[in-house]
C-alpha cells in the first residue's frame, strides 16, 4: 500500500500543477524570438493587487503591450540582470526598471557590446494611473534612477519642470523615428561631453546608442505605456519602437542624426 502510494504522489502533483503552467506560458507565435522583459510597469503580469489575484485571474487587468508584443515575440520575464539571466536573449524590454545595481548595470553594459538589442523606457516622472498608492512596491517606478548606466553611455537624463502638464503628441520631424510619439511630462537627454556613442532623436526624447556590437533605444518618457487601452498614436508609436530592436533594423551611424543639448 505504502508503495503504492509513492508512486501515485508524484503523477497527482503534476495534475496539480499542470493547469497553473499552462495559464503561466502563452502560445508561441509561428516563427517568434524571444524578448525578455523587466520592468516596475507590469507589461508581463498586469496590475494585480495580490499574488492569488494573478493565478485566480481576478482582480487586476493584463497590460495591452503584452499581446502586442506577443505577435512577434515569446516573452521572457526577468527579476534580475546578470550575465546568466542575459544569456540566450538577443533582445531586452526594460520599462521603467527600479535602479539598477552595480552588477547588473555591468552585466547590461557587457550584454548590450556584445550584440544585445535594447529597447529602455526611462521616464522622469511618470504620469500613469496606478491602482497603488505612493510608496506602495507594486506602482511604477514614479522616477527613473538610471544615472550610473546612461552615464556610462554618454547621456544624462533632464527634465524641464516648467513644461505644461497633459499629454500631448510630440511629432518628429526629419529623423522621423517614430514618427509621432504620445508624451506627458516627458524628460530629454544630453549628451556628456563631446565622445559619445549615442544620437539624438526628437530633441532628445529618443536616444540610439552603438554600443560595442549592439545598441540600445531609449526613450525619456513611458506616456504611451499607461496601463489604459491605448489609442492608435500609442500603439504605431510602441510598434515602431520594438521594430526598433527587431532584427531587421540597423541604427544609424552618429554622425547621421543631430545632437542634443550639452
Amino acid at each position: 500500500m505504502l508503495r503504492n502510494l509513492r508512486l501515485l504522489l508524484p503523477a497527482a502533483l503534476l495534475a496539480l500543477a499542470a493547469p497553473l503552467a499552462a495559464q503561466d506560458l502563452p502560445r508561441d507565435p509561428p516563427g517568434a524570438g524571444d524578448l525578455a522583459v523587466m520592468g516596475t510597469i507590469p507589461i508581463y503580469w498586469g496590475e494585480h493587487g495580490e499574488f492569488s489575484d494573478l493565478l485566480s485571474g481576478g482582480e487586476g487587468s493584463g497590460h495591452w503591450a503584452r499581446p502586442v508584443i506577443e505577435q512577434t515575440y515569446r516573452l521572457r520575464p526577468l527579476d534580475y540582470l546578470s550575465a546568466d539571466a542575459l544569456r540566450g536573449h538577443t533582445r531586452l524590454l526594460l520599462a521603467q526598471p527600479r535602479g539598477l545595481s552595480a552588477e547588473e548595470n555591468v552585466a547590461l553594459d557587457a550584454w548590450v557590446r556584445g550584440g544585445g538589442r535594447l529597447l529602455l523606457f526611462a521616464d522622469p516622472l511618470m504620469t500613469g494611473h496606478s491602482e497603488f498608492a505612493l510608496g506602495d512596491r507594486r506602482r511604477p517606478q514614479d522616477t527613473a534612477l538610471l544615472s550610473p548606466i546612461l552615464g556610462h553611455w554618454g547621456l544624462e537624463l533632464r527634465f524641464d519642470e516648467t513644461q505644461g502638464e497633459g499629454r500631448q503628441l510630440r511629432v518628429q520631424t526629419g529623423d522621423g523615428v517614430p514618427p509621432a510619439l504620445p508624451v506627458d511630462q516627458a524628460g530629454h537627454f544630453a549628451m556628456l561631453g563631446t565622445a559619445s556613442e549615442c544620437a539624438l532623436l526628437g530633441e532628445g526624447l529618443i536616444a540610439e546608442c552603438r554600443l560595442g556590437s549592439g545598441f540600445a533605444v531609449i526613450v525619456a518618457d513611458a506616456a504611451l505605456l499607461d496601463s489604459d487601452a491605448p489609442d492608435d498614436d500609442a500603439l504605431s508609436a510602441f510598434t515602431a519602437l520594438l521594430q526598433r530592436i527587431s532584427g531587421n533594423h540597423v541604427p544609424l551611424p552618429v554622425s547621421d542624426i543631430g545632437g542634443g543639448s550639452k
